[in-house]
């Protein structure tokens, strides 16, 4: 398993060399020295360009907050690849707390590997922060759970209220995965929010996570010429189901909906993304606290603009320090009581509280894509 340190680097800087402020950073006075931290990633498998943008939306955190330090404490990152399988997670999550002894880990990226991992971190006392699972119910395995991506029960029906009301369709197609727990999750969450709606499902087609050819399930779709259509996927299945489609004929008239998508996703697709709409918990134009300078410090740094798997755990990291410094302690029990206890905190993802089983709470976007970018829909 590759394990690396984050070091302390520099934070970005604009044009003219001065550090762009991405607003109040946690001080963690009253803790001295290095505090430990375990994060589990995807760093290789099929969603290596996921964990890639995690990665480094974390480590210009972890910039950004030990440089703001007035003490000589400072956060380190002990990294596990959990190469994008549930045994990686497993044996990472295994590894940090019983041999690095780290009271918290960020992480795991998929629901999948959060479903196993977590009950790990919760018989142990460690306090995990998932920043991008999304399936409903995870955090209900125990109080040392936490996730920071809306789930699936609270973006889903959102949308489904949102498009319906707008576009106003009656007869839908929807597909899923059928392996991987958040496109499960998703479907289940898609199918119940559009029957309490009024809405027909026409078909409901599946296929596993990995398959490289839809076009037998999208041809059947397309006899059906269904209104709109609802996929559970994974990013890496995403751009290839929209290509497929447009490829056979399916107009751009039938809309695609999916619950959560990132700009990579977009690009990925192409022209074939136009259309798009989806529910996010996020968008590089929002004016939430610190979002545009997080935004530019990203681009400088990185050469691209961050997507929302960068933009969420760029937050779980000020919402990991923030907790910890409301605690006044590297002890899991004291920093899982200030997890709970955080209100309202300022992120990049807006206004940030966890409810009552460890769910995110705060406003989801609803957005569209147009000419290649996202904007709201309205």
């Amino acid at each position: 398993m590759a394990i690396a340190a984050l070091a302390v680097g520099l934070s970005a800087c604009d044009e003219s060399g001065s550090v762009l402020s991405s607003g109040e950073t946690p001080q963690l006075e009253g803790l001295r020295g290095e505090i430990p931290i375990g994060v589990v990633l995807p760093i290789t498998g099929k969603l290596a360009a996921v964990g890639l943008r995690m990665s480094q939306g974390i480590e210009l955190a972890l910039e950004e907050i030990n440089n703001s330090q007035l003490s000589d404490v400072r956060i380190k990152f002990i990294i596990e690849d959990d190469q994008t399988t549930v045994e990686g997670a497993v044996e990472a999550f295994n590894k940090l707390i019983h041999q690095d002894g780290v009271s918290v880990i960020l992480g795991p990226a998929s629901s999948s590997a959060g479903e196993e991992a977590f009950p790990i971190a919760q018989q142990n006392g460690v306090v995990a922060l998932s920043p991008t699972s999304g399936a409903s119910g995870l955090s209900a395995i125990g109080d040392f759970i936490f996730r920071a991506s809306l789930t699936a029960d609270v973006i889903i029906p959102n949308s489904v209220k949102v498009t319906h009301a707008k576009l106003g369709y009656q007869r839908v197609a929807t597909i899923v995965d059928s392996v991987e727990l958040v496109a499960r999750s998703s479907d289940k969450v898609w199918r119940e929010a559009l029957t309490e709606s009024g809405v027909e499902i026409m078909t409901r087609e599946i296929f596993q996570s990995g398959d490289s050819d839809f076009s037998l399930l999208l041809t059947r779709i397309m006899a059906l010429n269904p209104d709109a259509i609802f996929i559970s996927a994974l990013p890496t299945d995403m751009p290839n189901i929209l290509i497929q489609a447009r490829e056979l004929g399916i107009p751009y008239s039938i809309p695609f909906i999916v619950a959560q998508v990132s700009i990579d996703e977009v690009l990925t697709a192409g022209a074939a993304a136009e259309g798009l709409i989806t529910s996010a918990s996020w968008i590089s134009t929002a004016d939430t606290p610190g979002n545009q300078a997080f935004v530019q410090n990203y681009s400088a740094k990185y050469g691209v603009e961050p997507s929302i798997y960068a933009a969420q755990s760029y937050a779980s990291v000020y919402i990991l320090a923030e907790a910890i410094a409301n605690a006044q302690s590297t002890g899991s029990t004291a920093i899982r009581d200030a997890m709970a206890n955080l209100s309202d905190f300022d992120t990049v993802l807006g206004k940030f509280s966890f409810n009552d089983i460890g769910d995110t709470v705060y406003d989801p976007v609803m957005l569209i894509v147009e000419n290649g970018e996202f904007q709201a829909f309205e």
